[in-house]
């Protein structure tokens, strides 16, 4: 299974591939896509929704998980992200791939164990599940790895829940 992690943002919008095979996980791709500061906000959605196209184009994933953020510090920042947010949608609909959404939560819980888990703690378990120590591996792009972990854990969950239950 390969899944497709986003972590969405305005500026910085984080992106990571994990393929999962009898309970081994390979990291095919991560890395952030950067709108400039200076672009209108329709130039960066934009920027963006191509972007998440060519990743899609380019690894081909079965399925996508996205960060769903519960609230942002002002009305404004929650608008915006929401745009983003819709951008990315649009890309991951005209792939025609399932979309699933996760809260910070959730998506903090399944890669340390603990739902309030600091990005820094969030960053260091997800270099040592995929062995990335040595790599430089910037925050959004680790928070878009352990989306698709998050998504991968909680797709097999439901597949044994299913498997022991039908």
């Amino acid at each position: 299974m390969r899944v497709l992690g986003i972590d969405p943002g305005s500026q910085i919008t984080g992106y990571g591939v994990l393929e999962e095979k009898e309970n081994n996980f390979q990291v095919l791709t991560w890395g952030v896509i950067k709108a400039r500061v200076d672009q209108p906000l329709p130039e960066k959605l934009n920027e963006i929704r191509l972007g998440i196209s060519f990743i899609l184009d380019r690894y081909s994933p079965e399925e996508v998980a996205i960060e769903n953020p519960f609230y942002a510090r002002n009305i404004k920042t929650a608008i915006t992200l929401g745009q983003v947010r819709g951008a990315i949608l649009v890309a991951v609909a005209s792939y025609g791939c399932p979309l699933y959404e996760y809260s910070p939560r959730e998506i903090k819980k399944a890669v340390t164990g603990y739902g309030q888990a600091e990005k820094a703690q969030v960053m260091a378990m997800v270099k040592a599940l995929f062995h990335l120590q040595e790599m430089e591996l910037a925050p959004d792009a680790s928070d878009a790895l352990a989306v698709a972990f998050c998504h991968l854990n909680h797709r097999q969950t439901r597949l044994n829940l299913e498997k022991n239950w039908l």
